[in-house]
């Protein structure tokens, strides 16, 4: 349907060549920044290297050597000495969670527990500072990566006894790292009223041991099971505002001009909004309202919003979640797991109503975006998509994607180029989950369908690259490193044929991005015309030996033309 959203093997679009085929030209007046003697890869077909920038207002002016470049400067341009260090386009986040990279600074970091009891030590450490029935909160364990399983153990998930022992009086919920399952202690189930009598969810499951006691690990919908207290009123809104600053500056700390929402209620869209307004929001948004559909149905048409506030914020994307995750085995699978045969996972969102979010989309100029790990899932969300296609063929130019298209049917590989879906995916998910996605689904369909990045490409798909954060740490420069090596810490490397180049990926986290937010007319290219997005690193990445690409920081972050983000003992500039 739309063959020529790739181009050879970066996947240009004609719109962005089109675009980056405008000559630079010289700014009328005297350029506000000016970056020279740097190594400049602009992800440009018209120019593809350059030695420096100027920048005027919020947009690039000019690029090209730096003599020519340096002409552009007056006596009030900042000009700055890259001293030979690379930039590049500034990175997009084409799938993170915002508010959860906020919200990870208020909980429990658990993302480096090397066992269980690590965590309970942690969770007996945090009640000691909390009155009786306060809540404990937190985020980003993995039974997977323990190095041990924990005793005793179902499916390899600890029993909630141990949490009872240093957390009696304290409800307890530890998010897993894939946001698809979480653990509790017996005091939140029992604020619950989670029994032995409590049924499964539609779409979830409270894990039971051989007795029929629940063990503390609520899959899925059944997460749903245990809701904790929120705040409300002035306390409700101050918290978000510091949420999301907090997701601002932890992003612009990365290297990410813009940030892709992988789903948001309206009442967080309206403080996105206020702080832009304010300009308080340092970084771009592109956001994907996330709510059932009688809530939204009425109300699409009056929060779309495209480039609005100078570009930082843009709302025309509706986000649905067909499946789970495979970590927590609720992905959803054509055939059972091949390590739990009496299971393929679960269906977390009725494919009736997923088509209802497809008929609000398509009357109201959305973008669909639907969650589908499974290969199950990925079917019939490719279902859902052809036959919304099919039922208004003069509907063009979509752009609908599939968040994170994980693991695939041989057969489903070529209909993401055919239907011109975007496949927004996450390198560094590959190498996280390598380690058991051959004992989830065994050997043959993890090497069919397993994050097969070249297969989607040569299908004519456009990948679109980002880190699912908090899911994984924000920053794109180990996700770069995951897709162009796709190596696992034992040194293996998973199913190398499908590894990325370094100028795919960078492509991934740059243009890709912007096309799959129709965006690539105004960011996603050091073109002159688009924004100053812009990323400084320490080291060159494209060149590099592939083993330091990990060691590469961050020396600017500029968006709009305006330095973001920036250690100080980086600061190197020049009048």
């Amino acid at each position: 349907m739309k063959r020529f959203i790739y181009v050879g093997l970066f996947g240009f679009t004609v719109a962005a060549i089109a675009a980056s085929a405008r000559p630079p030209q010289q700014p009328s007046a005297p350029a506000d920044l000016v970056l020279i003697d740097g190594r400049i890869v602009t992800v440009d077909a018209a120019a593809p290297e350059a030695q420096a920038i100027a920048i005027r207002g919020d947009r690039i002016a000019a690029v090209g050597t730096s003599d020519e470049i340096k002409r552009s400067a007056g006596s009030n341009t900042r000009v700055i000495d890259l001293h030979g260090q690379l930039a590049i386009p500034g990175f997009i986040e084409s799938h993170g969670h915002f508010t959860g990279v906020g919200e990870m600074k208020f909980e429990l970091d658990l993302t480096k527990a090397q066992t269980w009891d690590e965590i309970v030590a942690m969770v007996g450490e945090a009640a000691k500072t909390k009155k009786p029935g306060e809540w404990i909160r937190g985020r980003g364990w993995h039974q997977e990566k323990w190095a041990s399983r924990p005793e005793p153990n179902v499916e390899g998930f600890p029993t909630h006894a141990s949490l009872d022992t240093v957390s009696p009086n304290n409800p307890v919920v530890l998010t897993h790292a894939s946001g698809h399952a979480t653990f509790v202690n017996a005091k939140a189930m029992a604020v619950a009223r989670v029994t032995r009598e409590t049924k499964n969810p539609p779409g979830g499951e409270v894990l039971r041991d051989a007795t029929g006691d629940a063990t503390g690990l609520l899959r899925e919908t059944a997460s749903g099971l245990v809701r904790q207290p929120s705040l409300t009123g002035a306390d409700a809104e101050a918290h978000l505002r510091k949420v999301l600053e907090l997701a601002a500056q932890e992003s612009l700390s990365k290297g990410i001009t813009t940030f892709e929402d992988a789903g948001s209620p309206l009442a967080t869209i309206d403080m996105m909004k206020k702080m832009v307004d304010e300009g308080s929001m340092g970084i771009r948004l592109w956001v994907m309202v996330r709510q059932p559909n009688g809530v939204i149905a009425s109300r699409l048409a009056q929060y779309k919003m495209l480039d609005y506030g100078g570009g930082h914020l843009t709302v025309r994307a509706i986000k649905k979640q067909i499946d789970g995750a495979l970590g927590s085995r609720g992905a959803w699978l054509l055939e059972p797991y091949a390590d739990k045969p009496e299971s393929s996972g679960q269906n977390t969102t009725s494919i009736e109503d997923i088509d209802e979010t497809a008929r609000l989309a398509l009357e109201n100029g959305y973008q669909l975006c639907v969650h589908a790990i499974g290969d199950r899932g990925n079917r019939e969300t490719l279902n859902i998509f052809e036959r919304a296609f099919k039922a208004h063929p003069d509907k063009k130019d979509l752009r609908w994607r599939v968040e994170h298209a994980q693991h695939l049917s041989a057969q489903d590989v070529p209909r993401f180029g055919q239907l011109g879906v975007i496949a927004s995916m996450q390198g560094i998910h590959c190498t996280s989950d390598a380690p058991y996605v051959v004992a989830r689904l065994g050997p043959k369909r993890a090497e069919e369908g397993a994050y097969v990045w070249q297969k989607l490409m040569k299908s004519g798909a456009a990948i679109a690259n980002g880190t699912d954060a908090p899911v994984e740490d924000v920053d794109p420069i180990p996700n770069f490193y995951a897709s162009v090596s796709r190596k696992l810490k034992d040194g293996s490397v998973f199913y190398p044929d499908q590894r990325m180049s370094r100028m795919e990926a960078l492509r991934s986290c740059t243009v890709n991005g912007a096309y799959a937010g129709f965006e690539e007319e105004n960011r996603g290219s050091l073109t002159p015309g688009k924004y100053a997005d812009v990323t400084v690193l320490s080291k060159d990445i494209m060149t590099i030996p592939e083993d330091q690409i990990p060691s590469a920081k961050v020396v600017y972050t500029i968006v709009g033309g305006k330095i973001m983000f920036s250690p100080q003992s980086s600061l190197r500039s020049q009048r």
